[in-house]
């Protein structure tokens, strides 16, 4: 960890929602007038997208049906590690990009003079000076296994765990809309990534110092047949803080700034699925200020 670098990593597995809390600290950096180095946890794969599935098939006919992106085997944990920590320790790195479409490709391409595709990554290259934090955006942002303990560089660690059902209907209903996935495909993609999950992505939200999860208020018991995502009107958000002696929350004015929202422990608070982002903000910012203020 680090008062003068800090380290902000927002963790959940593919099809969770981090993308919610990404806008939410973007706002916030916005707001705020914070410079921040974004670190993409995709582009911490150590496989580009044709290499992927070779090492699926090749897995697959080694009698191996649980090779995923979420496992070390295809990601740079060391990598990952090495900077976390070498930003924490000097606000230096290096960091690069995975190419999701066209459109990616043709931006970094014309800013790097490159002719990559979409699937491949752009070059290592160093990131710029002048940063006042770290923020980091994955799958894998507070790992701890084996050699890599990603965790003990993190000043600020958040998890987005919407109940496993309601993730993987999320997974489906986005897969098959913005990757034409048929519905078979999907499952079997969810059924090779389960020992992953199990092992190298759960166990992160036992190190988050904030865990933000999303419950629905209607049936979600069959996500596999499910026609639509439950809103966030039908959601509630179950926030959970680790240890309220590592920050200062001020629960009776969140109770009284968030409508409908309401204790179910003493660190826990539950607000309306609509009032997600807002309340990440609202408890976010001031933890962002007293990092910030160390680092002065």
């Amino acid at each position: 960890m680090s008062s003068k670098h800090p380290v902000i990593a927002v963790t959940g597995s593919s099809g969770a929602g981090t993308t919610t809390v990404k806008r939410a600290f973007e706002n916030i950096f916005l707001r705020e007038n914070i410079k921040p180095c974004v670190i993409e946890g995709d582009s911490f794969h150590s496989l580009n997208r044709v290499e992927f599935r070779e090492a699926v098939k090749k897995a697959e006919a080694a009698g191996n049906r649980s090779f995923s992106h979420f496992g070390p085997e295809s990601n740079h944990f060391d990598k990952l590690e090495e900077l976390f920590k070498t930003y924490g320790k000097n606000g230096t790195g290096k960091k690069r990009y995975y190419l999701h479409s066209e459109e990616e490709a043709a931006e970094h391409n014309k800013r790097l003079g490159t002719s990559l595709k979409p699937g491949e990554f752009t070059p290592w290259e160093d990131i710029p000076p002048g940063t006042d934090l770290m923020f980091y955006e994955g799958l894998h942002g507070l790992v701890v296994h084996d050699k890599t303990n990603m965790a003990q560089h993190v000043d600020l660690g958040v998890g987005v765990v919407p109940i496993v059902n309601l993730e993987w209907i999320q997974k489906i209903h986005r897969d098959n809309k913005e990757r034409g996935y048929t519905a078979e495909v999907i499952v079997d993609t969810i059924l090779r990534r389960m020992p992953d999950y199990v092992n190298f992505i759960t166990p992160q939200f036992s190190f988050t110092d904030i865990n933000f999860q999303r419950v629905p208020t209607v049936d979600t018991s069959n996500p596999f047949i499910a026609r639509d995502i439950p809103t966030p009107d039908e959601s509630f958000v179950i926030i959970r803080f680790k240890r309220l002696d590592k920050m200062d929350v001020d629960f009776p004015y969140l109770l009284n700034m968030i409508p409908d929202s309401f204790m179910s422990r003493r660190n826990t608070i539950v607000v309306p699925g609509g009032k997600m982002g807002f309340a990440m903000e609202l408890i976010l910012t001031p933890i962002i200020h007293d990092k910030l203020k160390n680092r002065k």
